[in-house]
């Protein structure tokens, strides 16, 4: 579990395939300043939104720390890491503990689905984004209600239909990748888990009521 709250901001080293398996996975070694002795071989870090598990990690000649980890076809196919290339900025957060402050929201780590931004306005100092969201996604994501972004937790502030807006504050710009984004890209987005169980308890409510 997640909290969307980005602690690092890796970089894509190099995307290789496995020397043996599926040839359509992928190994990804990613930059971060994580100190790679305090990540554990298994530990579960979200590369923009996406839970991956490290299964190696070290240094390299500069001292620089990095962790390897493998996508399958699936997730390269239905996240945006099927694009990714060596030089790509990521956001990164390694898996939340128990007793650790809870600073956006319950996330997973399992993108729903790909949205797309399609729009960037400076605002004071903050940027009004909106995104445009997959039809079967867009009923989950309220007014005020919470929403995962290339694995950043944020606040709705306004839905128009498929469309929704949010506001980044400085901070969050220049903390996350949001500020390398351009109108069109695609975007990891998962969507709060609790509209997800409301909308099935509805849904079941309603058939025992049919």
């Amino acid at each position: 579990m997640f909290t969307g709250i980005i602690t690092d901001i890796g970089e894509i080293v190099s995307v290789q395939a496995p020397e043996a398996g599926a040839a359509e996975d992928r190994r990804l070694t990613i930059r971060t300043s994580y100190d790679p002795d305090g990540i554990d071989i298994g530990a579960s870090i979200a590369c923009s939104g996406c839970c991956l598990t490290v299964i190696e990690r070290g240094r390299d000649g500069a001292g620089q720390g990095w962790f390897l980890v493998e996508a399958s076809g699936e997730t390269l196919s239905k996240t945006t890491l099927g694009g990714w290339g060596a030089g790509r900025r990521i956001n990164l957060e390694r898996a939340a503990k128990v007793g650790d402050e809870l600073g956006g929201h319950v996330v997973l780590g399992h993108v729903d689905g790909l949205g797309r931004l399609v729009s960037m306005t400076p605002e004071g100092g903050s940027h009004r984004l909106v995104f445009e969201a997959p039809a079967e996604l867009a009923g989950f994501i309220a007014p005020k209600g919470s929403v995962t972004i290339d694995g950043i937790s944020l606040t709705v502030n306004e839905v128009d239909g498929t469309r929704f807006g949010v506001n980044i504050i400085p901070h969050t710009w220049t903390h996350t990748t949001l500020c390398d984004r351009k109108p069109g890209d695609a975007i990891n987005l998962e969507i709060d888990v609790l509209a997800r169980y409301v909308a099935r308890l509805n849904e079941w409510q309603a058939g025992i009521r049919g």
